[in-house]
C-alpha cells in the first residue's frame, strides 16, 4: 500500500536558539503572523490526505496538545459576544475527521530515537515525517510540498527525501547526500551523513525537513548507536535503510524558511505577512518606506 495516512511531528526539542522567547512555550508554537508553525505543517499533512497525526513530545509541550484540544471557555465566551469569525477560526484550527496522538518522548536522544517512538502507532505502514521550524510556502495553485511527496510515493513506493542546495559552508548543518541521476527532479541516493565539514562534504545538497519512509526505517534505527552529537541521528538510519531499498532524493517545488533560525524565522513572517489579506497592503508600504 502507497498511500500515506499517518504523519510524525517530532516536537520535543528544546528550542534553544530562541531563548528566552521558548522557555515557557515550545518553539513549534511561535506565530507566522497569525497561526503558529506547528499548525502549518499539520495543514500541509492535511492537504497530501494524511488523516493521523503523531506528534513525539516533551516537558513543557502541553501548549501544542491544548491548541489541538477543544477550548470550552474560550469558544464559549467568543460565542456570547458575537464573534462567530473568531470562533470559527478557533473551532476549525484542525478538521474534525483528523486524529491526533501524542506520545511522550522521555528522553532528547535526538531525530532518530524521536521517529523510533512512533513505531507503536504507525505499524507497519509508510509514513511521512515534518519538522515544523522547516517552513514550507508554495505559489497559489501548487501543491503544498509533502503532497508533492506523496504523490511520487504512490508511484514510485521508496522512501523520499526533500533536499535542497545550501552553501558549501552549511553542509555542517545538515544530512547531505550524494546523488545518481534518476527522473526529472528526483536522483536516486548512494550516500548520506550528517552533518559533514564543508572539506569533506560529499555534495551541498541537503536533507531538509520533510520525509516520506517505508515502515523498515524503524528497525534500521533500532539497530543505532549514537550518531553525531551523541544522539540517535534519522540520518544514519537512512543509510542503513539504503542497504536493503531504494531512497529517492526530490528537488521540491517551493520556498524553505529555516524558522529554526531568528532570520529564517523573520523571513517567513515578512513573506507571509505580505500574502496575508490583513496585513499584506500594509507591509509592503511600510517595507517601501524602510527603502
Amino acid at each position: 500500500m502507497n498511500k500515506i495516512t499517518k504523519a510524525v511531528f517530532p516536537v520535543a526539542g528544546l528550542g534553544s536558539r530562541f531563548l528566552p522567547a521558548t522557555k515557557a512555550q515550545p518553539k513549534e508554537m511561535l506565530p507566522i503572523v497569525d497561526k503558529p508553525l506547528i499548525q502549518y505543517a499539520v495543514e500541509e499533512a492535511v492537504a497530501a490526505g494524511i488523516t493521523d497525526m503523531v506528534f513525539i513530545t516533551g516537558r513543557n509541550k502541553r501548549a501544542i496538545e491544548d491548541h489541538f484540544d477543544k477550548a470550552y471557555e474560550l469558544e464559549a465566551e467568543l460565542e456570547a459576544a458575537g464573534k462567530d469569525r473568531l470562533l470559527d477560526l478557533v473551532q476549525n484550527v484542525i478538521p474534525k475527521n483528523i486524529n491526533c496522538i501524542f506520545i511522550r518522548q522521555s528522553a532528547p536522544l535526538g531525530l532518530g530515537h524521536a521517529v523510533l517512538c512512533a513505531r507503536p502507532v504507525v505499524g507497519d505502514e509508510p509514513f511521512a515525517v515534518l519538522l515544523a521550524d522547516d517552513f514550507m510556502d508554495v505559489d497559489t495553485g501548487q501543491k503544498p510540498v509533502l503532497a508533492q511527496m506523496t504523490d511520487i510515493f504512490a508511484a514510485e513506493g521508496s522512501s523520499l527525501l526533500a533536499v535542497q542546495d545550501v552553501p558549501r559552508a552549511d553542509t555542517k548543518q545538515y544530512g547531505i547526500v550524494s546523488i545518481n541521476p534518476y527522473k526529472t527532479n528526483l536522483e536516486a541516493v548512494n550516500s548520506i551523513v550528517e552533518k559533514p565539514q564543508p572539506d569533506v562534504a560529499p555534495s551541498t545538497l541537503a536533507v531538509v525537513g520533510r520525509y516520506v519512509l517505508t515502515n523498515k526505517i524503524f528497525a534500521c534505527l533500532e539497530g543505532l548507536g549514537k550518531g553525531a552529537g551523541g544522539e540517535i541521528q534519522l540520518t544514519d538510519g537512512i543509510a542503513a535503510l539504503m542497504q536493503t531499498e531504494k531512497v529517492l532524493a526530490y528537488r521540491y517545488a517551493g520556498q524553505r524558511y529555516d524558522c529554526g533560525s531568528k532570520l529564517g524565522y523573520l523571513k517567513a513572517t515578512v513573506a507571509m505577512g505580505l500574502k496575508h489579506p490583513e496585513t499584506g497592503e500594509g507591509l509592503a508600504g511600510y517595507l517601501e518606506q524602510l527603502k
